[in-house]
């Protein structure tokens, strides 16, 4: 059966998508005829509330910025449908960054919008939220309304996203409840979160009127919701080891959970965990986009934005063995099944099955959302009778399964990102667990959402890694 054939068979579309059209279709007449101080009583929080909040955050001190705030006898009735606060990743989106955010804090209010560069989530939520849920304690029923009916919106790109989301998250963990539902205003490269749930997949060109429409719909859209998925890995104690942001080591690890570690185990090991929304992936697309961070940084005026961006990513591909793989003399350095077992719990099963890695591949992603690397839909939309063949489900967002496939090299990949074929579809997963074993390789390249690393491998012990769904779910605003 022919590529092509597969793909009809299971379900890839032929699609040419354009970030242009769905810029000039974005913006155009949306948001010109919107009421700037009608969507600023919508939004804005009273002045006595978000001076209180600003005060907590900066003096790092929820309860006494709490204990000292002063109500305005002219607030009593001013009561916002829908309070928003504002995260800007002001170094995304090239120029636009610096200027969003003096829009953001004309069109709001300069205490409602936080520059990630300068206030970090956590410390909104650790002040400024603890500070809000002083007042409603303390019989505030203005400070009530907001805390309820807050929301979130989030400039910036798939990494900042979700890192906003890491961070709402422990309110669940902490029960301070209801959680912010979140938007999204598109600054990053790929926005696959933001394409996702409609918010598009790029930054507007009538940016102005364009972000006045994102707040308003923030303001009265519908709520959906997204899996995270939680990453223990356990290896051999390497010094020198630079995790991803998203990564943070562990103090403590019980090895009787449920990782079904048969091998022995080197007597000094680490530990190490995070979340991934979007995708997490092993091979030679994790690497390509390793060697894209390692050249921004050290040439950081390359990087402008993201057509530049995409194009060092094609270069990239192109240098670094991923069309063209030299003809080596250890050709298992090729194929990523010679050092990768890969486990799989279906839905509704405790029981876990090894499933067989097709020799051709060269990079596996394990895929949370829809679309991925800039609204592509590699896993395709597979017709019902397929879906049926292979005991798999239409692929949502919340349905507590993950999609892996398999990319065999450049010219596949770059057929499948057209999507003239879909990925190589290689199971549906509840939870996942790798086992890596070094060798001929001594080394792996890894990417969590777009932030890679080098992984080492040892020839003695090995990687283990387990993937499971977090139990709560992330509330997302709908931008459809």
């Amino acid at each position: 059966m022919s590529n092509f054939t597969a793909a009809a068979e299971g379900g890839g579309t032929v699609a040419a998508r354009s970030s242009l059209w769905e810029s000039i279709r974005r913006c155009g007449i949306y948001g010109m005829g919107i009421d700037e101080e009608e969507l600023r009583r919508k939004i804005l929080i009273p002045a006595y509330i978000r001076t209180a909040m600003s005060l907590a955050i900066r003096n790092r001190d929820a309860g006494s910025s709490a204990d000292t705030a002063v109500r305005a006898g002219e607030e009593a009735d001013e009561v916002p449908e829908a309070p928003i606060v504002v995260f800007v990743n002001s170094r995304s989106g090239g120029r636009h960054g610096p200027q969003l955010m003096a829009r953001l804090q004309q069109l709001i209010s300069v205490e409602q919008v936080f520059d990630l560069s300068d206030t970090q989530p956590p410390q909104v939520i650790q002040y400024g939220l603890t500070c809000l849920e002083h007042l409603a304690d303390n019989g505030d029923n203005l400070a009530r309304v907001v805390r309820e009916n807050l929301r979130v919106m989030v400039a910036g790109g798939d990494g900042t996203v979700g890192w906003i989301l890491g961070s709402l998250g422990e309110l669940f963990v902490q029960k301070r409840e209801p959680v912010p539902p979140t938007g999204i205003i598109p600054l990053g490269t790929g926005n696959d979160l933001s394409r996702s749930f409609g918010w598009g997949g790029s930054f507007p060109f009538a940016w102005k009127s364009a972000v006045k429409r994102s707040l308003l719909k923030a303001v009265s859209n519908p709520v959906q919701h997204l899996d995270s998925w939680h990453v223990t890995i356990i290896m051999q104690e390497t010094e020198g080891l630079e995790l991803p942001c998203s990564l943070k080591y562990m103090e403590e690890y019980d090895l009787t959970q449920d990782v079904d570690i048969q091998r022995e185990l080197p007597e000094n090991i680490s530990c190490s965990e995070g979340v991934f929304y979007n995708y997490f992936s092993i091979g030679m697309d994790a690497r390509v986009a390793y060697g894209f961070h390692h050249l921004r940084k050290k040439k950081p005026y390359l990087a402008q934005g993201p057509m530049s961006n995409k194009l060092i990513y094609a270069g990239l591909g192109c240098t670094q063995g991923w069309f063209f793989t030299p003809c080596v003399k250890t050709p298992e350095l090729r194929e990523l099944k010679n050092i990768l077992a890969l486990y799989i719990r279906k839905d509704n099963s405790k029981q876990w099955e090894k499933i067989q890695i097709p020799s051709s591949v060269r990079s596996i992603v394990i895929l949370n959302l829809d679309c991925y690397g800039g609204g592509r839909h590699p896993w395709g939309h597979p017709m019902p009778e397929y879906l049926e063949k292979k005991n798999f489900f239409e692929a949502q967002v919340d349905d507590g399964l993950l999609e892996i496939f398999g990319l065999k090299h450049g010219w596949h990949a770059s057929f499948v990102m057209v999507e003239l074929i879909s990925a190589k579809h290689i199971a549906q997963a509840a939870a996942i667990k790798l086992e890596l074993r070094g060798g001929a390789w001594n080394k792996a390249y890894m990417q969590m959402d777009g932030e890679p690393w080098k992984q080492p491998l040892k020839r003695d012990y090995s990687t283990f890694m387990k993937i499971e769904r977090v139990p709560s779910q992330s509330r997302m605003i709908s931008g459809k």
